[in-house]
């Protein structure tokens, strides 16, 4: 047996799943000299296969091979892949550690600089308007996590200077040391609740996970309007510098907004620019962007590209995404809206008649929050997925015309036709795509193409 190099390098290192995730840490696994195996109950897409193969990883799909995944040093799980699976039952019995890719990645990569972002709504926008500002600053930093590339691969084959990372609660359950230098709480709504035993309390625990080894050094920045994250808080306080952002009020230290303002003030050299003059718009942007720029100042980036950035950022793909303009309709990309309050975002920055297209796998969805979003500002409801009743049930009597489709061309044409000149098409679904597409990418570019044959 040759010599460990450190305390973290091991033998056996074992992946469940064989995701973008699972892919990086195998690759960073292999550079690293352990003996990496990946396993994966379905079926391994063929680019992944093909990867694993030109990198003589070895890998099994379709089943789990329990001696192999057993006898490991330790596992990267997928995020995927729930506590009460009959494979993570047999994983705690043996008592082999687990971790997450993203506790695989930081232990290589450490020595940089951290952004990690968090959050149940917000996440990927916040991810990448902070990447943006550090890029417009001429840093070498890299987007990583649910967002485009695993950490792990860009730690194995492209490392930078700092790692913008978007992070889930599922992946930070499994986090062990990791311990990021910014560490950003957008928000906490009701999300996923059938991975934390249905309780709200559970739920939260898990984000605050992304604070948990932080010491004075480092820094906390959160949403101080979001209740959750305020009772937490009196509980159980943080170890790292706390800057909070808020829109209710005016604060010291951190971001908020005064007479149409955008303030952050960080480290004495205050920001401030017109809430008009911001690339993003709506009220839940002016949390992003204040939490994006307060990132920014902790790195001492100059107030001068802050400014630059927060007008100039792009916003991304299938998050509040414009497509096009038809006969004077506007036509609005959200499919990255899975779940309620993510349509209540979209709705609230809305300032025209909008048609709603919704719909898919219901995941115990409570519509009541937007329904007085929809009877404000929603012309008619056209309904996309296998089985529309729980929207039916939840907004009839909000909303006079909802329309039943099945397939997103007819979900455009039938919107197209109940929008007047002015008005605003919204795919915003609050639902999962996977009972008519493979996932929200595909649903949003289905969008985007029966858009462009109008």
């Amino acid at each position: 047996m040759r010599p460990l190099k450190d305390k973290y390098e091991l033998m056996k290192l074992v992946i469940l799943g064989a995701g973008e995730s699972g892919i990086g840490a195998a690759l960073l696994g292999k550079k690293q000299g352990f003996e990496v195996f990946v396993s994966d109950g379905g079926q391994i897409k063929d680019i992944y296969k093909q990867e694993l193969a030109v990198n003589h990883i070895a890998f099994e799909e379709g089943h789990h091979s329990w001696d192999i995944i057993l006898s490991a040093d330790e596992i990267v799980k997928s995020p995927g892949i729930p506590e009460k699976s009959e494979l993570m039952k047999k994983v705690r019995e043996r008592g082999v550690p687990v971790i997450s890719e993203i506790e695989l990645a930081w232990r290589y990569s450490k020595d940089k600089k951290i952004i990690a972002i968090t959050g149940s709504n917000g996440k990927s926008t916040t991810t990448a308007l902070t990447y943006h500002i550090f890029r417009t600053a001429g840093l070498n930093a890299a987007l990583v996590g649910n967002i485009g590339v695993s950490y792990a691969r860009q730690v194995t084959i492209e490392p930078a200077d700092y790692y913008i990372i978007e992070i889930s609660s599922f992946q930070l359950d499994d986090i062990v040391a990791f311990k990021p230098d910014v560490a950003i709480l957008l928000n906490i709504t009701p999300d996923h609740l059938d991975r934390y035993d249905y309780k709200m309390e559970n739920y939260v625990a898990s984000k605050f996970r992304i604070a948990m080894n932080q010491t004075k050094e480092d820094y906390f920045i959160y949403c101080k309007d979001d209740p959750e994250i305020r009772n937490y808080l009196a509980m159980k306080p943080i170890y790292s510098e706390p800057i909070p952002f808020s829109i209710m009020e005016q604060l010291k230290e951190g971001g908020f907004i005064e007479n149409d303002q955008v303030n952050i003030n960080v480290k004495d050299e205050p920001v401030i620019m017109s809430m008009y003059d911001l690339a993003l718009k709506g009220k839940h942007n002016l949390y992003n962007s204040m939490a994006a720029g307060i990132a920014g100042r902790t790195m001492d980036i100059r107030k001068e590209k802050i400014r630059e950035s927060l007008s100039t950022f792009k916003s991304l793909e299938h998050r509040m995404e414009y497509v096009a303009t038809v006969r004077g309709v506007d036509f609005i990309n959200d499919s990255k809206a899975t779940n309620v309050n993510s349509v209540w975002f979209a709705l609230e920055s809305m300032e025209r008649p909008v048609i709603l297209i919704m719909g898919g796998v219901d995941k115990g969805n409570d519509y009541s929050a937007i329904r007085e979003l929809v009877r404000e500002k929603v012309k008619a409801i056209v309904c996309l997925g296998v089985d529309n009743r729980p929207i039916h049930e939840a907004l009839s009597k909000d909303m006079e015309v909802m329309v039943n489709t099945d397939n997103m061309k007819d979900a455009v044409n039938s919107a197209f036709q109940l929008a007047s000149k002015g008005d605003v098409v919204l795919l915003s679904p609050a639902c999962a795509s996977f009972d008519l597409f493979k996932n929200y990418e595909e649903r949003g570019h289905q969008f985007k193409d029966a858009v462009r044959e109008l």
